[in-house]
């Protein structure tokens, strides 16, 4: 290494390391000089507030969760906990950058922070190897800031319904604290977003869950019988024919890291998609369906983490005003990014008191109901429990109502009745309430 003209044997592990006092000379400068966009509650104190003192949870260690995690440390903070229930498998290798092969089928978790802390020593991050839904309240209210870096809907939603319900109300119902703001980014492609909800301010993931599309899925039926595109003929292998051959043994489940298992697949997806004169399978199709891969690129993964990282800090020091509140990429044609705030809705589970109108033929069965339920934009619920008053209409572990799916819903309800909706994966022990209207 060249050092002021001379050659000097400097140990790489000393070069990589970054000593605490040193990495947060530049952050106390920033912090000395208010600026007109900051709050007037800034002091340069931030500094040892965010080194020592603040609390900050990442969720999810993939692909944006590593990036999260190196530039949250590398802005100084000293104090950070991240969670995630994935293992490490041979395709996170080429974006996620913390681990290695060496690495593959360990804790995402476990080996980023691991990775993070050897580079900077002075930040603490403490690993959490397990799903959100394995923690409790008590676990999440300790945090001042939480940072989500998950590519599942369901995921988001539950965290969103934990935070929600971590706020307090006074007597006169205003809010008297618990209070955890919630920073989120996602990436698909060369596409990404970055937002801040605060609970009971801005717009929370309920408010705006129509701008996510329904999950798609794919009928037994049409896989069996009539597939139509080369999607339907690469899930048909891998799900039916799979278990019907069962080609590398009983027991044997596909692994789509296993080549020779994305292979069988692949042969056997393009078969069925000629004998229907269908085009479009291809290897790198089959594994894009087969492991149900959102594509992910570095650089975008990049640029949204330090969107969100940016906000983390914001956040913690006051040293500006904070995204209002939602930020769009678009890189595929160019970089463009778009502001918009999302608002809240008086249909908020949380936050709201007016319900949702939900249309609906009252001629059809209560199962129709729940399908309809499961794939409306404005819902997207996954196992729904259904109260209307005192009556329970449906709820999965009393299997006396389980009668009441075949029956039509005029006979279960009259029309713009009040329906309370449950549903422990997506809002947790909270109901969303809709009037049905037929």
């Amino acid at each position: 290494r060249r050092v002021h003209g001379e050659t000097r044997n400097i140990p790489i592990t000393t070069a990589m390391q970054v000593d605490s006092q040193t990495r947060h000379a530049a952050i106390r400068q920033f912090l000395s000089r208010p600026g007109p966009r900051a709050h007037p509650q800034m002091q340069p104190e931030a500094v040892d507030f965010i080194a020592n003192d603040c609390r900050i949870l990442v969720v999810g260690a993939g692909g944006l969760g590593c990036e999260l995690l190196k530039d949250l440390a590398l802005m100084g903070f000293g104090n950070i906990d991240v969670i995630d229930m994935d293992t490490i498998e041979v395709s996170n290798l080429n974006r996620q950058f913390l681990f290695r092969m060496a690495d593959v089928g360990q804790s995402k978790a476990e080996v980023a922070s691991a990775f993070v802390m050897k580079r900077i020593p002075s930040c603490r991050i403490t690993a959490h190897f397990c799903k959100v839904q394995d923690k409790d309240e008590e676990f999440y209210s300790q945090f001042h800031v939480i940072v989500l870096g998950l590519d599942s809907l369901e995921a988001r939603r539950w965290m969103n319904a934990m935070v929600c319900g971590l706020v307090e109300f006074d007597s006169d119902g205003a809010i008297s604290g618990g209070v955890i703001p919630i920073i989120d980014g996602g990436t698909e492609g060369f596409k990404g977003h970055a937002r801040v909800i605060i609970p009971g301010t801005t717009a929370t993931f309920e408010d705006t869950i129509d701008l996510f599309p329904p999950q798609v899925t794919y009928p037994l039926c049409t896989l069996a019988a009539t597939p139509r595109n080369a999607a339907h003929c690469i899930v048909w292998a891998k799900e039916l024919k799979w278990d019907e051959v069962k080609p590398f043994g009983a027991g044997i489940e596909f692994d789509g890291d296993n080549a020779a298992h994305m292979q069988w697949v692949f042969e056997m997806a393009l078969e069925r998609a000629v004998a229907f004169g269908i085009e479009g399978v291809t290897l790198s199709k089959t594994q894009g369906v087969a492991k149900n891969i959102i594509p992910a690129i570095a650089s975008t993964n990049a640029i949204i983490s330090a969107a969100c990282a940016q906000e983390c800090f914001k956040i913690a020091s006051n040293c500006s005003q904070m995204l209002i509140n939602y930020m769009m990429y678009m890189g595929a044609q160019g970089i463009y990014t778009h502001t918009f705030e999302a608002e809240k809705k008086d249909t908020c589970p949380w936050f709201g008191s007016a319900p949702l109108a939900f249309p609906f033929d009252g001629d059809k069965t209560l199962q129709d109901l729940i399908d309809a339920m499961k794939i409306d934009p404005q819902l997207q619920l996954k196992q729904p429990d259904i109260r209307s008053g005192s009556k329970t209409l449906y709820m999965r572990i009393i299997k006396a109502t389980h009668a009441n799916l075949e029956k039509k819903v005029r006979d279960l309800v009259a029309t713009d009745s009040f329906l309370d909706i449950t549903d422990p994966q997506t809002l947790r022990s909270k109901s969303k309430r809709i009037i049905l209207k037929y």
